[in-house]
């Protein structure tokens, strides 16, 4: 029987275009199909991502995770938000339980076209008063009235935006002990008032009920089921009965519980996180699940057009000097006021328009795992320096590009100052390098010597450019220190790009540093550009330096 508002259940022959088609297919398939349960945005993800078609969006677990009974303790308004986001969040149907409809045959009708509006694919209500009691306490919970629950499936029938949306009536009367007769007769009368389907529900150890209804009921519509207790009844009982639709109906949200429970205790136990991180998913997983690439490509895509330049950090190594600080972390993260160096680093490059970052990992490379960033691999960085790894992101020296080492904080107008600058290598040079007290624990400085001193002359205008850089400057020639900061325009990437295998060619790449990779472009006869900077830097090297970056910020 098909009543007005309910669509033919007929499998159809190309995929259908609605979730709610994509449902009605499901139950109308002629093979035993299945629906996961989930119970918000992640968990729904991960759903559609293990291959399942379908979601069943569990009353339980909804209110569970939002840390409320299952009595109708969290409104349905509350329910709908978390639908959204689930339904936002994936391209496969969802089937929500919706206990009792939330109310009366008003509250259903207006739950059905906001489910409509979100694009969920249909409800499954259950024959119970309002507010519910969850199924598996206690024991002959009453039921509703067949006369005033058959409204409420009309009800939501007539109020369906979606011609394909699916309202399945779940039949209770197997849980509150009344029989197989009253299930029938309770099941007749709901497929006559315009049911898409029946949800035969038992909290049985054994199928034998839910085995034993449908060979009654045959195929006037099709049927639902929940193994939630009968769960080593084996899948084929269900398939050779006929059966349409097995809801795995909570068993994420149990499996989290576990999972969280042991996490906890572990860390609370050993006040430490190194006995569960190889045991639990990396942050990266997380930022892949939640689509972080496809709002970098977004960005890309829909922000204002400009001369974007793109950045490539150098790294990779540990930052032996900062001691016990590093032994799980590299220096790049670690912690500067609240956050990882490397994310404030970040930071400032996007204020001046660098969107495009590419970081290059090497001593504890999974630990770099801020979102929106791009990753290279140096797994060699204890045998190499800072032009191989340099090299390990050479693809993605291109076009206008910015390179600056890991450790560095400086404020915003250095680097815009350089990407403002016309040629097409340019390094900040730091005129105030005495100033800066040398500590040598904290290894060599980038000394360099350029064409020109800097001068406090404001109409002085002659521009600088390098002669020398590295820590074998004669200190009579020093001119600044480069505070590990370059821009690059298009040509300047192409230049680095094939000095850089040439220095593999030439075997001279492994042990080089950036400072011998300027120099040898400048003795190679290119112009490298120095724009000179007043202090407004700092680089992290040793302990003390923490410091000083407190205060800097």
């Amino acid at each position: 029987m098909v009543t007005a508002g309910s669509a033919p259940l007929s499998a159809p022959s190309a995929e259908p275009a609605t979730k709610a088609a994509r449902l009605r297919a499901l139950l109308a398939s002629p093979k035993l199909e299945f629906l996961m349960e989930a119970h918000n945005g992640l968990s729904a993800k991960i759903v559609e991502e293990s291959g399942f078609e379908g979601i069943w969006a569990s009353g339980l677990s909804i209110s569970a995770a939002l840390g409320v009974r299952d009595n109708n303790e969290a409104s349905w308004t509350q329910v709908l938000e978390v639908l959204e986001f689930m339904a936002d969040a994936t391209t496969v149907p969802i089937l929500v339980d919706g206990d009792t409809g939330w109310g009366n045959f008003n509250n259903m009708r207006r739950a059905v076209r906001k489910l409509c509006q979100r694009g969920i694919g249909g409800i499954c209500i259950e024959d119970k008063l309002f507010p519910k009691t969850n199924s598996f306490i206690g024991d002959g919970q009453p039921l509703a009235d067949i006369d005033e629950f058959c409204g409420k499936i009309k009800a939501g029938k007539d109020s369906q935006a979606d011609d394909d949306f699916v309202v399945i009536a779940r039949v209770e009367a197997l849980i509150s002990g009344w029989g197989l007769d009253e299930a029938l007769r309770r099941a007749d009368a709901y497929h006559a008032a315009g049911a898409d389907g029946i949800l035969i529900h038992s909290k049985q150890k054994a199928a034998d009920e839910i085995l034993a209804f449908v060979a009654e009921w045959g195929r006037r519509s099709p049927v639902v089921i929940v193994p939630t207790t009968y769960f080593e009844t084996p899948t084929d009982a269900f398939r050779e009965a006929g059966i349409s639709l097995a809801i795995w109906a909570n068993h994420n949200l149990r499996a989290a519980i576990t999972a969280m429970r042991d996490v906890c205790r572990q860390v609370y136990r050993e006040e430490s996180l190194l006995g569960v991180e190889d045991g639990i998913v990396g942050v990266r997983d997380v930022f892949d699940l939640t689509g972080n690439e496809e709002l970098a490509d977004a960005e890309r895509r829909y922000l204002p057009a400009r001369d974007e330049a793109r950045a490539v950090v150098v790294a990779a190594t540990r930052g032996d000097q900062l001691g016990a600080l590093t032994e799980d972390r590299p220096k790049c993260m670690i912690d500067i006021r609240g956050q990882p160096l490397l994310r404030r680093l970040v930071a400032t490059l996007r204020e001046s328009g660098v969107r495009d970052v590419t970081v290059v990992r090497g001593y504890k490379k999974d630990m770099i795992n801020l979102p929106s960033i791009r990753t290279a691999d140096n797994d060699l960085y204890a045998a190499t320096g800072e032009a191989a790894s340099l090299a390990c992101a050479k693809d993605h020296i291109r076009d206008a590009c910015v390179i600056a080492y890991g450790d560095i904080l400086f404020r915003r107008f250095i680097l815009d100052e350089l990407i403002a600058a016309d040629d097409d290598i340019v390094l900040a040079v730091d005129a105030h390098w005495q100033e800066r007290p040398f500590d040598p624990e904290g290894g060599y400085r980038d000394f360099a010597a350029c064409s020109r001193p800097f001068t406090r002359d404001l109409l002085d205008d002659e521009p600088a450019f390098l002669a020398r850089l590295g820590d074998d400057v004669p200190k009579n020639q020093v001119n600044g220190e480069w505070i590990g900061l370059a821009r690059l325009s298009a040509r300047g990437s192409e230049t680095v790009r094939s000095e850089l295998e040439a220095m593999l060619a030439d075997g001279s790449l492994a042990r080089a540093s950036l400072p011998q990779l300027f120099t040898r472009l400048v003795e190679r006869g290119h112009t490298v550009r120095a724009v000179y900077v007043t202090g407004q830097w700092l680089d992290v090297d040793v302990a003390a330096d923490l410091v000083k970056a407190d205060k800097f910020l």
